[in-house]
């Protein structure tokens, strides 16, 4: 099996699923105020910006040879404004969804606490990692369908560049997988850093593999004088 030659991956724009958090844990409610499901989130108005102010930095690379995507809204509509008029098709795989949260979905912290003390303990006892909460996703789920992923684009593009956009957890668990890391190495990683809104992770074949290049870079959207989101907001999930 070969290897890519060029892979980025960008975390979606700020969503309203962003922003209901913020206001959530600000206020200490248990619960986000936040209607569609979670497919159907939409993007915030800061982020509409700062998914436009993104395709500069597409503009600014040697062009994808393939542009596959998350089908949840807020990613679709990233990739759509990132790549207006730079005649980049889009492709999309369900395998680079969100994690899915089961019956802790839309909850708090605190909510989780509050609601479903014995999933708080059992998250606590079995570490992020490993942590499937009922009916939702651990991250090991994730990087099970990322593998494959990852897989079958080395077998079908492989010496071609690839541009993915997709979800926090997802990036996390990409950079997992292609960097060779241990749990506890993400872990650490995943602690010292959120994954910023439109935030640009790139590694570049070295020899026979991908090697970072930068990770979590959001300049692009300083340089078009554009708001990245804050800390807080970017944190959007109770585990």
């Amino acid at each position: 099996m070969g290897e890519l030659d060029w892979l980025a991956a960008v975390r979606h724009a700020e969503s309203v699923g962003n922003v209901a958090a913020v206001l959530a844990e600000g206020t200490g409610a248990s619960r986000l105020d936040l209607a569609p499901r979670d497919p159907d989130v939409p993007l915030s108005d800061l982020g509409r910006e700062q998914a436009a102010a993104t395709r500069g930095w597409l503009a600014g690379v040697p062009k994808p040879d393939l542009v596959l995507v998350s089908p949840y809204l807020r990613t679709t509509d990233t990739a759509k404004a990132m790549t207006d008029g730079l005649d980049l098709p889009l492709s999309f795989d369900e395998r680079l969804r969100d994690r899915e949260l089961g019956i802790l979905d839309l909850l708090t912290a605190r909510g989780v606490q509050e609601l479903h003390p014995t999933e708080a303990e059992r998250r606590q006892r079995l570490g992020k990692f490993y942590y499937r909460p009922p009916g939702g996703e651990s991250w090991a789920d994730v990087a099970l369908r990322i593998r494959t992923l990852l897989s079958d684009l080395r077998r079908d593009h492989s010496d071609r560049r690839v541009l993915l956009v997709t979800h926090d957890v997802v990036v996390q668990i990409i950079r997992y997988l292609v960097e060779d890391l241990d749990e506890q190495r993400l872990l650490d990683l995943s602690r010292a850093a959120a994954i910023g809104n439109t935030s640009v992770s790139v590694w570049a074949r070295d020899g026979g593999r991908l090697v970072p290049q930068v990770f979590n870079d959001v300049a692009h959207l300083r340089a078009r004088d554009t708001t990245p989101t804050r800390e807080e907001g970017i944190r959007a999930e109770p585990v």
